[in-house]
């Protein structure tokens, strides 16, 4: 099983000088300690995730400080971008970084968001697939057709060129298992989480991408399954729930409305109600579901997450905690991946 870093902080509280520490201090421990890959999202115009406006640029930073790592964007949200800028700025990535870029592309949820193209938003994933292609084809260095500042078609092509011939593409899905098997369909990898699907269901739907994968991916090719999984690794399991409960307890707060099954409101809620999901959900999201809690526990989780076909953890490690706690936290994270070592997964995600 791969082990990987995954950020997607709430920027409250966090002062200027050291709103970057924790990224760039993880990736290089990532890098120096057989870590799979580093993954930053795209957000924007919010504070809990708005540190990551534009992934390729914290990706190109940490490509600047590492040698060996994965750098991945999780997610590029695609219908906001002209695919030609897409493979502009990932090509620069890739060259940084020697041929280490990849990208989980994603259709959008909040609509807010589409601010930045809101003609894109009503066919978001028609148009999230048809960007994942054209960015493809800018990648192998095919010509792609546009019409110019006076209106005239004309072909450019997209520079530099990357350094890897294929590139590596991941799906983000909520839990929706006909996005999982559209996936498997085009050959890329597959971005997903624990929120709002038990294990069971995600065994399922990890079942039907890989089916579909098999059906008409790449030859010979399974599939790469990525799960993100919240993690703080320490000493002792119930120290740890202690500490990690104020901030991942917000978190579940703000993140309701995906635990909840679609046709319940939180809107006719009470507050006494709201307190006790969350703290349900607490209890469950800790006790059988996030890398939390002693190594030996972690050991559990990720036994568990292979059975269900899960090739990589995407570990959450900033939703919350001081910086250095996190930080420090890290060497309990080595010693589960130590213990774990690299899974066989096929990382070909991309052949095309």
């Amino acid at each position: 099983m791969d082990i990987s870093l995954f950020y997607f902080a709430n920027d409250s509280g966090i002062s200027e000088d050291d709103r970057y520490r924790l990224l760039l201090d993880g990736a290089r421990f990532a890098d120096e300690n057989g870590f799979r890959a580093v993954w930053t999202p795209e957000r924007h115009f919010h504070p809990f995730g708005g540190t990551y406006p534009n992934p390729s640029v914290t990706s190109a930073a940490i490509a600047s400080i590492t040698d060996r790592v994965g750098i991945r964007a999780g997610s590029v949200v695609a219908p906001l971008h002209h695919p030609l800028r897409i493979a502009e700025e990932w090509s620069v990535v890739d060259n940084i970084s020697h041929g280490r870029a990849g990208v989980s592309f994603a259709s959008g949820w909040h609509v807010t968001d589409f601010a930045l193209n809101p003609s894109a938003y009503a066919d978001r994933r028609t148009e999230m697939f048809e960007r994942i292609e054209q960015v493809r084809a800018l990648w192998r260095g095919e010509p792609v057709e546009v019409a110019d500042g006076k209106g005239n078609l004309t072909k450019v092509r997209s520079f530099p060129p990357p350094v890897q011939a294929g590139f590596p593409v991941w799906v983000s899905s909520v839990g929706d298992v006909e996005t999982f098997r559209s996936a498997g369909r085009i050959g890329a990898g597959l971005l997903t989480h624990l929120l709002g699907q038990s294990t069971e269901q995600l065994g399922e739907k990890i079942a039907e991408y890989r089916k579909a994968a098999a059906e008409t991916g790449p030859t010979g090719w399974r599939g790469h399954v990525v799960v993100m999984v919240h993690t703080f690794l320490g000493e002792d399991t119930e120290a740890v729930r202690e500490v990690v409960r104020p901030p991942l307890t917000d978190y579940l707060r703000s993140s309701l409305g995906l635990i909840l099954a679609s046709d319940v409101s939180t809107e006719s809620l009470g507050p006494d109600e709201i307190d006790m999901l969350v703290e349900r959900s607490f209890e469950h999201y800790f006790d059988n579901i996030g890398l939390l809690g002693s190594v030996a526990k972690g050991e559990r989780v990720v036994a568990r997450l292979a059975e269900l076909g899960v090739d990589e953890v995407a570990c959450l490690i900033d939703f919350g905690l001081p910086t250095d706690e996190v930080l420090s936290g890290l060497t309990y994270l080595k010693q589960l991946n130590d213990v774990c070592g690299a899974g066989d997964a096929d990382h070909r995600t991309v052949t095309e």
